[in-house]
């Protein structure tokens, strides 16, 4: 963004861009309080569109610290500090850290405090490489005909890479359009057909890695959940006959107490489509475990989520024979760890 025209409006530029644009992230700090709390509180108030006006001021302010303890040097003295600009710019970097979030299929809440709904759009997964070859283009070819530029000879007088940056911006907007184009068609696949005679309730399609026309279809009908492949191209569900069917499970007392957790309502209002596994300890007189899943990430290979069991993001809740919550339950590579609930 910087290298596209808004470093040659005012000084400091495209280190106040940067640092906005990484601001929303600020809220990992969460998870000293503990794994239930930081997730929790991820991408909440740093990742509104209210969070970003106070993102945008702090970094604003750290910017014009370091500035001050420079002496006020900067690079160009004839292109000062436009402080009111550089704020502008530090909101429109988080707000550009808000859209990339929506984009992949953990979501973001936009809105918040005024709502805590999550929105996402599901088109890319949390690791473009397509969209990082773009930007990486965008910044490493402007470097490269500098390189050349002074090996011949030939001095710019404005900051270079404008071109170069403007194309890996508006390659990424047409990546965004691909995406977007056939995961419609995906989800439109899902939708018009029926499972062992159930009519979907709901569908949703959530992108694979690099490839953009093979997703994983999540399915709700009254009774179960369908999960299938789905390839957009065609576009044809479940191409290969893997269709799996998870059903509903029955409510108890065990699985109601492990919902009114403070875990389980954190789970509950982030998931799309939760599920629960309710297993006994060594005994059932000592109580039980209940595991929150969200099937739209059942589809990830563990390699990438590093995660064991149930796929990423799974979360568990240990109750007792009593009801109450003993504490929540995490993987490790060792096995399970049970960390006390927040007060």
């Amino acid at each position: 963004m910087g290298r596209a025209g808004l470093n040659r409006k005012t000084a400091l530029a495209t280190l106040t861009l940067t640092l906005a644009a990484e601001a929303p992230d600020l809220d990992v700090i969460g998870v000293f309080r503990g794994p239930a709390f930081g997730f929790a509180h991820h991408r909440g108030f740093t990742h509104s569109f209210v969070g970003v006006l106070l993102d945008a001021l702090v970094v604003v302010g750290f910017v014009y610290l370091l500035w001050r303890i420079r002496g006020r040097k900067i690079k160009d003295p004839n292109l000062p500090p436009r402080w009111g600009l550089l704020y502008f710019y530090a909101c429109l970097a988080g707000l550009s850290h808000i859209l990339l979030d929506f984009t992949n299929n953990y979501g973001v809440r936009p809105f918040w405090p005024f709502s805590e709904k999550w929105y996402s759009w599901d088109i890319v997964f949390i690791v473009e490489p397509v969209m990082l070859a773009f930007l990486i283009l965008g910044l490493v070819i402007p470097s490269i005909s500098a390189m050349i530029d002074k090996e011949i000879g030939v001095r710019r007088r404005a900051p270079g890479g404008r071109v170069a940056a403007t194309l890996a911006l508006a390659g990424i907007v047409l990546l965004w359009g691909l995406r977007d184009y056939e995961h419609r068609r995906a989800v439109n696949a899902l939708e018009s057909r029926t499972y062992n005679g159930a009519d979907p309730v709901r569908a949703s399609a959530y992108p694979k890695y690099i490839d953009p026309f093979h997703w994983y279809g999540v399915v709700e009908t009254p009774a179960f959940f369908a999960m299938a492949e789905v390839d957009s191209l065609t576009p044809e569900v479940d191409p290969e006959g893997r269709l799996e069917i998870r059903y509903k499970p029955e409510e108890t007392p065990v699985t109601l107490a492990a919902k009114n957790s403070y875990v389980g309502r954190v789970f509950l209002d982030w998931a799309q489509y939760p599920i629960t596994e309710t297993e006994p300890l060594q005994t059932p007189q000592q109580g039980f475990t209940v595991f929150f899943q969200d099937l739209r990430y059942a589809g990830i290979p563990r390699s990438l989520t590093g995660r064991r069991g149930r796929g990423g993001l799974s979360r568990g809740v240990q109750i007792d024979q009593k009801l109450h919550v003993v504490g929540d339950v995490y993987d490790s590579k060792s096995g399970q760890v049970v960390v006390p609930e927040p007060d």
